[in-house]
């Protein structure tokens, strides 16, 4: 089993109320094959909200209390961040699921870059709160766009 981002399964949970739906992955939740979550949605956050960004750092910053994750106006989300990762990892360890396919550059399930926390789409490297915290704990992590590169490679 195989745990992804729930707005990749085109699951109306994104920021603004949409889904960033990808039919590969759609298909491995149909065929039962992968479980949707949304950390963001675990951590009480409603749908639409305003959009965060990891602000100061990155998320194993704000593990260590260093920065924070922020909406566009200024309000501190970190600790439904934090829940959030809390609850994906707990159901990965019931569930025995040990891969995930996560949103890029998403500041709860981003992996290798994420958004700045500047709200310009400007890139830096490092996780999102809930990729870190299951990398940190032993459970692979890749993106959808790590998956369509694999699956190029493989056509």
């Amino acid at each position: 089993m195989i745990l992804v981002s729930a707005c990749l399964a085109g699951i109306c949970c994104k920021y603004n109320g949409g889904d960033n739906g990808v039919p590969l992955i759609k298909e491995l939740v149909r065929q039962g094959k992968a479980i949707p979550l949304c950390p963001e949605q675990l951590g009480g956050l409603p749908t639409p909200r305003l959009p965060a960004e990891i602000k100061g750092g990155s998320a194993r910053d704000v593990w260590q209390g260093k920065a924070l994750v922020v909406r566009k106006d200024g309000v501190d989300v970190t600790e439904n961040f934090i829940r959030g990762a809390r609850e994906v990892l707990k159901f990965c360890r019931e569930m025995g699921i040990k891969r995930a396919i996560l949103k890029a550059r998403s500041p709860s399930c981003g992996k290798g870059l994420i958004y700045d926390g500047t709200f310009t789409g400007k890139l830096v490297e490092g996780n999102g709160i809930t990729a870190q915290l299951l990398i940190d704990n032993g459970i692979g992590v890749l993106t959808e766009d790590e998956i369509a590169t694999l699956y190029l490679l493989n056509d």
